[in-house]
């Protein structure tokens, strides 16, 4: 029950009390530890009341209980339940997905063991299917944040918590369509300049979007909600307009965003060509509309372009008066100021105002942010929202720093040592001395018999002369004779014969009809190609003899670890089968070039074989140390990426991180070199970084970065 599925679901109402009490006695009777409280969704034609325990949940160790029911509330078992998690692209962190293990229990209970990636937003999908057919359910968790929240599979909230907001189906008339697409063709240029990061594009669009959402609103005078929707986005776009600073011209443009999905819900004429994407890093409203093509974040600009995944046209309508009238706040408040540039709250980050007060979300004061601190994207976090994202930090110190290289290599045999057995006449093997692969040898060691025509003719050529020069010598002319013995003695020897061998044959006159071949070398026959009687012709391989009293390992080393490689380091090589046992060896040669497909290099170590317990072809693994000195080291953990751009988050007391950006080197395990950028004595973010990031808006002065 692990098959990925995305999942959606539209609640239609809650289930009996019965069902819930007869939940909570499953939940009694099948958990130990402190269970949140249950959350009742309509999956379809299932009826699934879920919880989790421990509430808050932690990364790993907890337990996601569900209880499946059909539409008569009894309890449905033997169904095929699956349970997967997914958090979208943030930046340059590719999105995370997954399945639970899930296990069913008794009366129709589902346990699905949480084992998330990390910390932060979760979306948990949940699919039922069973003989009354197919449920499907989302809801949101945060790891150490209380509750589970139901949401649908774009994550705006579901019905059984928040509905969506949207606008009868009906067209608009026609003066109020073109007033309308009027409207939209604006926002696409405010849109354009804020991902531009070009503030002063923005006034003139904005400015003609609330004209033509004016103009719009005149003339909804018989649809009241359709005339309140348009009129808030013509307020909005002139607080877009107004926006003194990009950071408030893009909440403005966030909740215009909101009002013109909202607009769109009652006249799909006004999504046609239109895509709808969302970027989980900004505080604003994480939606906007733009032409169909490559995405264009207005939220990010040009600090995070690839932040954003494709969405839907939904928009969740507000759960409180304090969250409606945060979104007014975001569309019309924050101009700035001059030492105090806004107030904020802790906890709620997305809450600003111009004057001091409490946060309409949480009641608690708001601190004020100073110009300084927009401008260089510092924020305060209090001790309990800190706790809460689980932000821990470490001092930035000085520190030994060794690499150690693992690679993954084979045994092959040591090149300069094989020899080959080759013929340069041809002619009939004779009796075959070694017969057997893998038998060894001896240099000069008998390997078999050749008989060859050519061969035999040449020897009678050699006594032939041989006699000539001596008759010549007892006439006193062999200087012509000479040359013929000498040129049939140059012959044999060009065709392996030794010195002695074609002395005895001039002396005794005795022909070879079946040559000797003797071995050129010691070893191991590793190749043998001939039988006995088989005919050979010149330059083909009879036999191939090695000698593996010294080995290869060649090794595959990633791209980024060759520059830590060098000739002559030492290396240590294991067996996969042979564990606790270690030869000592050296890298002999780094290959001038890449295995294409697999993207790494190869290295050669070279070892003493005595026992010959390294066989060729067998896997080993080669390990390399390399100690790289003392280096300035943070964990890698604490290291984030904008693009090309690396930061962490410098912790400067008093609840103030700031974004800092650095130049980073040579990875080492966990650690990471840092170097420029940080000093020793620094104190900066290792955990939670991500949910930092969220908090301080990474579009915020990504150029002072420094």
């Amino acid at each position: 029950m692990t098959t990925t599925r995305l999942l959606r679901f539209r609640p239609s109402g809650r289930w009996t009390a019965r069902g819930a009490l007869l939940l909570v006695a499953a939940i009694a009777a099948a958990c130990s530890g402190t269970p949140g409280e249950p959350v009742e969704v309509h999956a379809g034609p299932y009826a699934l009341t879920t919880h989790l325990n421990p509430d808050p949940p932690k990364e790993s160790g907890g337990t996601l209980h569900l209880q499946v029911r059909d539409s008569k509330a009894e309890p449905v078992t033997g169904a095929d339940v699956s349970v997967g998690y997914f958090m979208p692209a943030m930046g340059a962190m590719a999105a995370m997905k997954g399945n639970l293990d899930v296990e069913e229990r008794d009366d129709g209970v589902y346990l699905a063991a949480l084992d998330l990636p990390m910390e932060g937003n979760w979306r948990i999908d949940v699919a039922v299917a069973g003989t009354a057919g197919r449920g499907m359910a989302a809801y949101g968790l945060r790891v150490g944040g209380k509750g589970l929240k139901v949401e649908d599979s774009s994550g705006a909230p579901a019905a059984s918590t928040q509905q969506s907001r949207t606008l009868p189906k009906e067209p608009y008339p026609a003066p109020v369509y073109e007033s309308l697409s009027t409207a939209f063709t604006a926002y696409q240029e405010a849109r354009a300049a804020l991902a531009a990061d070009k503030l002063e594009g923005v006034q003139p669009p904005a400015t003609r979007a609330a004209q033509a959402l004016a103009a719009a609103a005149s003339g909804l005078t018989d649809r009241t909600a359709a005339a309140a929707v348009v009129t808030e986005a013509e307020r909005t776009a002139r607080s877009l307009a107004n926006a003194s600073n990009i950071e408030g011209a893009r909440s403005a443009f966030g909740e215009l965003s909101r009002a013109l999905l909202l607009v769109a819900s009652a006249d799909e004429r006004l999504t046609k060509g239109l895509t709808v994407w969302t970027c989980t890093m900004t505080k604003t409203f994480p939606k906007w509309i733009q032409r169909e093509g490559e995405k264009e974040n207005p939220y990010m600009g040009q600090k995070m372009p690839d932040c954003g995944e494709p969405s839907d046209w939904t928009v969740a309508a507000p759960t409180s008066l304090a969250e409606a009238q945060a979104h007014g706040q975001a569309a019309h408040g924050a101009k700035g100021g001059d030492d105090v540039a806004y107030y904020t709250c802790s906890m709620h980050p997305s809450v600003k105002s111009e004057r001091p007060g409490t946060c309409p979300i949480c009641s608690m004061d708001l601190v004020p942010v100073t110009e300084h601190e927009a401008a260089t994207a510092t924020i305060r976090i209090d001790p309990a929202r800190r706790q809460e994202i689980g932000v821990r930090t470490e001092r930035v110190a000085r520190q030994s720093l060794s690499s150690q290289i693992r690679a993954v290599g084979m045994v092959v045999y040591d090149e300069t040592r094989l020899t080959d057995v080759t013929l340069k006449i041809p002619g009939w093997i004779g009796e075959l001395e070694v017969d057997e692969p893998g038998q060894y040898v001896r240099k000069g060691q008998t390997l078999f018999t050749l008989y060859s025509p050519e061969l035999y003719a040449t020897q009678e050529e050699l006594l032939t002369a041989v006699r000539s020069q001596q008759a010549a010598a007892e006439a006193g002319s062999t200087r012509r004779v000479d040359y013929l013995v000498n040129a049939a003695r140059k012959r044999l020897h060009l065709w392996n014969l030794s010195e002695s061998q074609i002395d005895r044959i001039a002396e005794t006159g005795e022909l070879l009809e079946y040559l000797p071949i003797p071995s050129p070398a010691s070893g191991y026959v590793v190749e043998k190609n001939v039988v006995a009687g088989a005919a050979v012709r010149p330059a083909e391989r009879l036999f191939r003899i090695a000698d593996i009293d010294r080995i290869w390992v060649e090794a595959e080393v990633y791209e980024s670890e060759l520059p830590l490689v060098e000739v002559g380091q030492r290396a240590i090589v294991t067996l996969p089968y042979a564990p606790g046992q270690a030869f000592a060896a050296k890298v002999s040669f780094i290959y001038p070039f890449l295995q294409g497909e697999t993207r790494t290099g190869k290295i050669r170590v070279a070892l003493p074989n005595p026992k010959l317990v390294l066989k060729p072809d067998m896997y080993a693994n080669v390990t390399i140390e390399r100690d790289l000195g003392d280096r300035l080291t943070v964990p890698e953990q604490a290291i984030l990426y904008a693009g090309e751009r690396s930061f962490v988050f410098l912790d400067l007391g008093d609840g103030q991180l700031r974004p800092k950006q650095v130049k980073t080197g040579l990875v080492a395990d966990d650690r990471i070199e840092v170097l420029s950028g940080l000093n020793p004595g620094d104190v900066v973010v290792t955990s939670g970084n991500f949910l930092v990031a969220a908090e301080a808006r990474l579009k915020m002065a990504m150029e002072q970065w420094q």
